[in-house]
């Protein structure tokens, strides 16, 4: 085998580039080359050439945010080698502004940029501030690459808006998944992808997974979906994983009903070993008609299909906000200085509650679980500052103390449209609700017409009634908590605390103890949650440190087994734990018991008129 070295091969590449057109940067498409086949030191080999350019100075940015992220991740901080070429190959002087900006001085003799990319995927386990896994890249070279193209192709100043082609030299055994447009070519080359995007926007819309083929494609009432899937050691296939999908996203269909955003929809799903150089951040990304979801592969079957469900369910209902509704900050997005808009309560809060809402009304969950779900978010949307504004948290989420709160984007954020979807039901005598108000604003705007950031809330108003005007005064503008009981009353409903069975040390996916970082021998309780039964009887505390259980000394490896076998231990069963306490050992000895926690849940209220259970069928039946 041959090596190349990184300059040689840099060379290399720039001189199997296209002619070169007369046109200027402003009027020609720019092209982008990746070599996904000549992986070189974990590297792809990246080529950016506009028309010509008339400036003396030429900026190259690669995004330092992308939409859906709401963080800064500064993509060009995986940038090496970067260099710009004039006409005859020879290199420019530049130099690097920051992070994810290049500026070249010669800029009317500049004929490309050439640098090389690495993945993030490698570095999640060494970086504090690290990538969301599905926001992220992946080379893992003859295998798979996940591109999400923000990572790999840039943008040169003023250029945003001109057409890009892309074209991607791959290993033959490697096929695409994208939403992106093939490009029909005369004389078409050997495993050479060649894709169109009439924006640079459209290019980092639509990320493409490359893999073996693994694929299955269905329609849904005139969408073409296809889930592809990378399994690394091969033991997921789409197939096993369709039946599923096309089921949900039928339901969602059927849901949404006349709004079309999209007719055609890809689920990019990546499944992570989990080693030290794979992902570790596991979710999805939206795009306007594509997901990327990263998971981990040990996950049984069953929880991975409900993961699916889960996570995919949101990202689907963004064909509704924001590809249909959004404001000029989305529209014209500034990846290097963006604007945030101040609407996440809709982009994200909108789009997770119809994640919950349509599986209630499509029969995919019966009302207990729905009922549980909100509960669920109301109690988590405590741990975040209950009194901030929620629109000026969105306008601020890039900083602090903003950025901090902004999962809760995915808790109040849904509860806020839990609360309006009841009032618009009562004020409409249960005829109108969240999902005929972005009807509503589809019809009025649409994919290329963004509305005004600071107007939306007066068109709703306008469209809807009075009354929602103090609502959004009160509880989005404003920094009011919300009194869900009030709302829910009106749907004949209440919170209530019950008992619920746990298991001894997890309740469910949650533990109630957890290992100090970066020392495996120190196993905790968990403080700042709710002890169920078990720790309660015994006296333990939150903070409490198990040095032993029943004369076993406790370390995560210990404790494994220890969690197991609890798994059949009966009430009357005897145990002794000791744990250290502000530096003192403490002895706890006692009956295990039947573990339990008491949970706040939402019930239904007896005897209530006939008129409040219409209001609510019309709630949760639509």
């Amino acid at each position: 085998m041959r090596k190349i070295g990184l300059l040689a091969f840099a060379v290399l590449l720039a001189a199997c580039g296209a002619t070169k057109t007369v046109l200027t940067a402003d009027k020609a498409p720019v092209l982008a080359k990746l070599d996904l086949k000549n992986v070189v030191d974990d590297k792809v080999a990246v080529t950016v050439d506009a028309g010509a350019f008339t400036t003396d100075e030429v900026l190259f940015y690669i995004p330092k945010t992308v939409p859906g992220t709401y963080s800064t991740d500064n993509y060009g901080q995986y940038i090496e080698g970067f260099k710009a070429l004039d006409y005859e190959g020879k290199e420019l002087t530049f130099s690097k502004l920051d992070d994810n900006t290049w500026k070249v001085s010669n800029g009317k003799n500049l004929d490309k940029v050439t640098y090389w990319v690495n993945d993030t995927y490698d570095t999640e386990g060494e970086v504090k501030d690290k990538v969301f896994s599905p926001s992220g890249t992946n080379i893992n070279a003859g295998k798979t690459f996940m591109l999400n193209l923000h990572g790999f192709v840039g943008y040169f100043g003023g250029l945003k808006e001109v057409p890009y082609e892309l074209s991607i030299v791959r290993p033959e055994a490697l096929k695409p998944t994208t939403s992106l447009t093939p490009k029909v070519l005369e004389a078409p080359v050997a495993n050479v992808d060649v894709f169109s995007a009439s924006r640079y926007f459209d290019v980092i819309d639509n990320p493409i997974l490359y893999a073996k083929p693994n694929t299955e494609t269905f329609e849904i009432n005139g969408i073409t979906v296809t889930l592809s899937v990378y399994s690394p050691s091969g033991i997921y296939s789409a197939l096993s994983l369709k039946d599923r999908m096309e089921k949900m996203m039928g339901a969602q269909k059927t849901f949404l009903g006349d709004v079309d955003g999209t007719k055609i929809y890809n689920i990019l799903l990546y499944l992570s070993t989990m080693e030290a150089d794979d992902a570790s951040g596991f979710g999805a990304l939206e795009h306007h008609t594509s997901t990327v979801v990263v998971l981990p592969e040990a996950m049984p079957k069953e929880r991975l299909e409900q993961a699916m469900v889960d996570v995919v369910s949101h990202e689907f209902f963004h064909i509704v906000t924001p590809l249909n509704v959004h404001s000029e900050e989305v529209q014209y997005f500034d990846f290097n200085d963006p604007k945030m808009s101040q609407h996440l309560w809709m982009y994200e809060g909108t789009t997770e509650y119809f994640a919950n809402l349509f599986q209630i009304q499509q029969g995919l969950i019966d009302e207990g679980e729905f009922y549980q779900r909100m509960m669920d978010k109301i109690n988590n949307a405590k741990s975040y500052d209950d009194a901030m504004s929620f629109t000026e948290m969105s306008k601020n989420i890039l900083v602090d103390p903003y950025k901090k709160n902004y999962a809760n984007v995915y808790e109040k954020g849904a509860l806020i449209n839990m609360v309006l979807d009841i009032q618009l039901r009562q004020l409409s005598n249960g005829e109108k609700g969240v999902l005929w108000l972005m009807k509503e604003l589809s019809k009025k705007y649409g994919n290329d017409t963004p509305f005004e950031d600071d107007k939306l809330i007066d068109e709703i108003v306008a469209m809807t009634y009075p009354e929602i005007r103090t609502f959004f005064d009160t509880y989005v503008i404003g920094d009011t908590p919300i009194d869900y009981n009030s709302y829910l009353g009106m749907v004949g409903l209440s919170t209530d605390l019950i008992e619920q069975e746990t298991g001894y040390f997890l309740d469910g996916d949650n533990p109630f103890i957890d290992v100090e970082q970066g020392n495996e021998n120190v196993v905790f309780i968990r403080k700042g949650i709710q002890l169920n039964s078990f720790f309660k009887g015994l006296g333990a505390e939150g903070g409490d440190i198990i040095k032993e259980i029943n004369g076993t000394a406790v370390t995560l490896e210990s404790i494994r087994p220890i969690i197991g076998k609890s798994f059949g231990w009966s009430p009357d069963t005897e145990i002794s734990m000791v744990v250290d306490r502000d530096g003192k050992e403490v002895l706890l000895e006692g009956k295990v018991g039947a573990p339990t926690v008491n949970v706040e849940t939402i019930v239904p209220v007896e005897n209530v008129s006939d008129e409040v259970l219409e209001l609510r069928q019309a709630w949760l039946k639509g």
